[in-house]
């Protein structure tokens, strides 16, 4: 899809919002705005984002926006490319055109992995034009600081405590990339706000794809992860120096671009840097899990191949 430019400095993600400082979620919104630009309609699910730009009559969007319940945005925005594709072949006056406009879902890693799993399924499936960004704080933070199939190994949160017969959280991370590629999508990313030039290029590359496409961005939360404000771009740039969250794409099923790290840095330099992870370096047996951690890091740099 084609979009329209819009003029320098005018702000489609509008200062004022009520996001935590340091929120890498708050920084996806700006750079998919920017990138998107103004004839876009976005559809967010319940979330942090959700609820701190949109405190009724308020509003940080400077684009058509919708809130949906938690587990049906990709569903609402299927419908609504559905609908434009029909008033368009119809001629309906008062809409923009169908080939003019960005149907776009913009949701955290709950409301993707896992409450919104299926009507995502459904809409990959029913391969409606739309694209599907999931900012990837790693918890359900806007609630509480709850686990979700996003939080990783050993992170503490309010539902995986750390504690005398826990080391947090002790399931894998889902592999929701693999997952998406496997619905036979286009094209599949994964993104950083470290990285905000590439992210936006993969949004605008993603655009011209026909067809429903994924993109994962890695959005630190310093509320939920125990760490400075300051410090929200330096740690998801080490997550990426560590292997612990690579950069690729995927199209039609095959990798086709990677961002190779040249001596990756040890997963102690990331660990270390978060409060949620502290425990696996005061308690006995912290650092088995810390090797398992470093174990996780290696097979994403051999199975992706992203070192140089």
């Amino acid at each position: 899809m084609n979009k329209d430019k819009f003029k320098h400095g005018e702000e489609l993600f509008c200062p004022g919002h009520r996001a935590c400082p340091g929120c890498g979620a708050a920084l996806t919104s700006k750079l998919v705005t920017e990138a998107t630009g103004p004839k876009t309609i976005l559809s967010m699910p319940t979330g942090c984002m959700e609820v701190t730009t949109t405190p009724y009559p308020e509003s940080a969007w400077g684009i058509s926006w919708i809130h949906n319940i938690f587990e049906n945005s990709a569903a609402v925005a299927g419908g609504i490319e559905t609908a434009y594709k029909s008033f368009s072949k119809r001629g309906k006056e008062g809409y923009m055109d169908y080939e003019d406009v960005n149907f776009v879902v913009l949701a955290g890693d709950g409301a993707t992995f896992d409450i919104g799993i299926r009507s995502l399924s459904g809409m990959m499936e029913r391969g409606h034009d739309v694209l599907y960004i999931c900012y990837d704080n790693e918890a359900y933070m806007n609630t509480g600081i709850q686990r979700s199939s996003s939080t990783p190994i050993g992170a503490a949160t309010t539902t995986s405590p750390a504690g005398k017969e826990s080391f947090g959280e002790n399931i894998h991370k889902k592999d929701m990339p693999s997952i998406a590629a496997a619905h036979g999508l286009r094209y599949v990313a994964t993104a950083s706000v470290a990285y905000p030039e590439d992210f936006k290029k993969k949004i605008n590359k993603a655009l011209e794809t026909e067809g429903p496409k994924y993109i994962q961005v890695f959005a630190p939360c310093p509320r939920g992860w125990k760490h400075e404000s300051k410090n929200t771009i330096d740690i998801a740039r080490l997550a990426v120096e560590t292997g612990l969250y690579p950069i690729f794409e995927l199209e039609d099923g095959q990798l086709t671009n990677v961002r190779k790290i040249k001596d990756r840095k040890p997963v102690e330099e990331y660990l270390k840097a978060q409060g949620r992870f502290k425990h696996l370096f005061k308690k006995d047996g912290g650092g088995e899990v810390v090797e398992n951690i470093q174990k996780i890091a290696d097979m994403n740099a051999e199975r992706i191949g992203i070192d140089k």
